[in-house]
């Protein structure tokens, strides 16, 4: 069988684009490479494994989880079933932190994954210092391979419930990415969120029960003028708001994602000397 042949093959099944990635990460070859050498043939090996992909994806699998890989913020990123996929709009957290933190400033990325945010501000800007926590030994895991990969001088992981490992620190800027789903939303039944891990997804009955924890606790980690942001539900921007002001933060805000969607949410810790 021809590269053009197993390619239309699995075009017929999952579509072109699909079929063009899984084809590509088979035989780690970029697209230009695919049209040229249509005619060439392929070993049973790479026929039998992107078919095994082909059926995988069929079956509803996410393709990140395939490859084992995601693009974000222009790096590739591994990635696996103990961390949910980077999305484009977790982006703009990542653009809002970069805006807001001082030069040699310290960063926690709380509950970090898959590390795509804390490494990015760590590649981006190698005069900062980030930790990054998870509560999960494999989604820390997945993190330190990415951590080394792209930014091994500037970051530091650690094992933490949320804040419960990092007495006495405290911080320039804290963002997370936590599990904002209610446990009953019909989205969780649907495309990737299906596969993605549970516990990173889902927090109580509204989704807010670890906002909750986090805005109430991160006073205790900013320094003076500090800030927290964190990415939320598209409907929970009122009730994140909300939640920061009652809690004391300064210049609450929201921001819309490239779709419009109010996505993120933060403030900042009074100064020293405000009244």
């Amino acid at each position: 069988m021809t590269i053009g042949t197993l390619l239309a093959e699995a075009q017929a099944v999952i579509g072109r684009s699909e079929a063009r990635l899984l084809l590509r990460h088979q035989l780690q070859r970029d697209v230009a490479w695919l049209i040229a050498h249509g005619e060439e043939v392929c070993t049973d090996g790479d026929v039998q494994n992107l078919r095994a992909q082909v059926a995988r994806r069929v079956a509803g699998e996410p393709v990140a989880y395939i490859t084992g890989k995601r693009e974000f913020y222009g790096r590739e990123f591994a990635v696996g079933p103990a961390v949910l996929i980077p999305r484009p709009e977790t982006e703009m957290l990542v653009e809002l932190a970069l805006q807001r933190l001082p030069r040699g400033g310290a960063v926690l990325d709380l509950g970090t994954g898959s590390g795509c945010i804390g490494v990015t501000l760590a590649a981006e800007r190698p005069d900062l210092r980030v930790t990054l926590v998870d509560a999960s030994a494999e989604a820390l895991d997945v993190a330190r391979a990415n951590a080394r990969r792209w930014a091994p001088a500037n970051t530091t992981l650690l094992a933490s419930d949320w804040f419960a490992a990092l007495s006495g620190q405290r911080f320039d800027l804290v963002a997370s990415n936590p599990p904002y789903i209610a446990t009953g939303d019909a989205h969780l039944a649907q495309g990737d969120l299906r596969f993605e891990p549970r516990a990173a997804l889902v927090a109580g009955d509204d989704g807010l029960a670890d906002i909750r924890r986090i805005v109430a606790s991160a006073p205790e980690h900013l320094v003076p003028g500090g800030w927290l942001l964190f990415e939320h539900g598209y409907d929970q921007h009122a009730a994140s708001t909300a939640l920061l002001q009652q809690t004391g933060y300064r210049e609450v805000f929201s921001a819309r994602d490239l779709a419009g969607i109010l996505r993120v949410s933060g403030g900042r810790m009074a100064e020293d000397g405000d009244g």
